[in-house]
């Protein structure tokens, strides 16, 4: 009889755009959600203030060229051949998400590598890199090949979501996650123009991660937004709810 597989959470923080709050409400929101053992990693720059059941490791370095524009590099250091001797799957998610349902089905849902089906251009085959899955170590030739040839990768893709689809689509290898699973906040959550005056935000039907991207934040979202003449967005009370240790 084999054992199960070891599951991990991944998720990266550097720099100082995210506190450590980001990582502690993230392992929280996950243990409420899935079932069973797993092992959390927080790849970091600095782990100060981080919750003692995270395990936080240095984030392997890329070498990158000082003062290039930040177009998310780093994740691609999750693809490198041995992480830590880490073995088994791995889920990697934002620190900025909000988990609003099980993660159970991630873990099983079948695929070689799964990641969110972009939002605004579906018509495109890259992926949003905010929930991606994969089995550490199986993909060390996506870091290879970056690494050899990043100049010429920077000019042909705007960042790393761009590559890694990109590159693994042309090798069979990308699929995505059912369409209502990981929906935004930003295209899914804010009811439609003049209503968002009135009507709160929500969570949309089915969602099981929630994904933020552009300027606003969970605590952006729970703050609401009223600068913005066709962005205001009321106060998104439910984030309360999720985001939270």
């Amino acid at each position: 009889m084999t054992s199960p597989r070891q599951r991990h959470i991944l998720c990266m923080k550097w720099g100082t755009k995210y506190g450590p709050e980001y990582v502690n409400r993230l392992y929280a929101m996950v243990r409420r959600h899935l079932s069973g053992d797993f092992n959390f990693v927080c790849l970091t720059d600095d782990s100060a203030g981080i919750r003692p059941e995270v395990q936080c490791l240095p984030i392997p370095p890329l070498n990158l060229p000082a003062g290039i524009p930040e177009r998310g590099w780093n994740k691609l250091a999750t693809f490198t051949g041995d992480l830590y001797g880490l073995k088994g799957t791995a889920l990697f998610l934002d620190v900025d998400v909000v988990i609003t349902g099980s993660l159970d089905d991630f873990f099983t849902q079948p695929g070689d590598f799964l990641i969110i089906h972009d939002y605004k251009r579906p018509w495109r085959i890259t992926g949003n890199s905010s929930v991606y899955r994969f089995e550490l170590g199986a993909h060390p030739d996506v870091l290879a090949y970056f690494r050899g040839h990043f100049e010429e990768i920077r000019r042909q893709y705007r960042n790393e979501q761009a590559y890694l689809s990109d590159f693994l689509h042309k090798q069979g290898k990308l699929q995505y996650w059912p369409k209502d699973w990981c929906p935004s906040f930003k295209y899914h959550g804010i009811p439609p123009w003049p209503t968002n005056y009135w009507k709160a935000p929500f969570v949309p039907e089915g969602a099981r991660i929630v994904i933020f991207h552009g300027e606003c934040n969970p605590p952006d979202a729970l703050a609401g937004r009223r600068n913005r003449r066709f962005r205001h967005i009321q106060p998104a009370t439910w984030v309360a709810e999720h985001w939270r240790e």
